[in-house]
């Protein structure tokens, strides 16, 4: 009924949205952020030293500097003996880099896998994941360094990668 009053409880707040959050501070601070992505690493540390693994009890602000000192304070021994230290610092790299461009409030496109690297090293294939951004039109192998960066070399690459699958399918060519 018109000039009625709406019968119910009042609300509270204002008519306006929120602020919409940033999806990359979220992505850090959440499952799966800085906190989880350093306790995994931690807890390889741990298993490899024959250590126990315990979970970790608190919040991500406390844990982040204690995964930090066990990470500081056992790096010497991981250099030494640790097989994987190579990809663990690798991985610690690219989360400070996350931090760093988050901070500086820096958006930065996503990158997306397009497949593997399909170049032969004396080892056999390379077959390490490959990815693309649309900010960049080059694409670099991180373990081998086979680079990409012109149209006719994607389209050498795709060719490659297309080859790699139908042998492995068993397909001849």
């Amino acid at each position: 009924m018109r000039g009625a009053t709406r019968g119910g409880g009042t609300t509270s707040g204002s008519k306006t949205p929120p602020i919409p959050p940033r999806l990359e501070v979220l992505a850090l601070t959440a499952n799966g952020g800085v906190a989880t992505r350093l306790r995994d690493i931690e807890d390889a540390w741990r298993a490899a030293l024959g250590w126990t693994v315990a979970p970790w009890r608190g919040s991500p602000a406390q844990a982040v500097p204690k995964h930090i000192e066990f990470l500081v304070n056992n790096l010497p021994w991981a250099v030494d003996s640790y097989d994987s230290v190579s990809q663990d610092i690798d991985d610690i790299r690219k989360l400070h880099a996350e931090c760093v461009a988050v901070a500086a409030n820096e958006h930065r496109p996503g990158r997306v896998k397009i497949g593997h690297c399909p170049v032969r090293t004396d080892d056999g294939l390379c077959r390490a994941d490959l990815t693309a951004t649309a900010s960049s039109h080059r694409v670099r192998c991180g373990q081998c360094g086979a680079r990409w960066e012109t149209l006719g070399e994607w389209k050498q690459l795709r060719e490659q990668q297309d080859a790699v699958l139908r042998e492995d399918a068993g397909v001849a060519a």
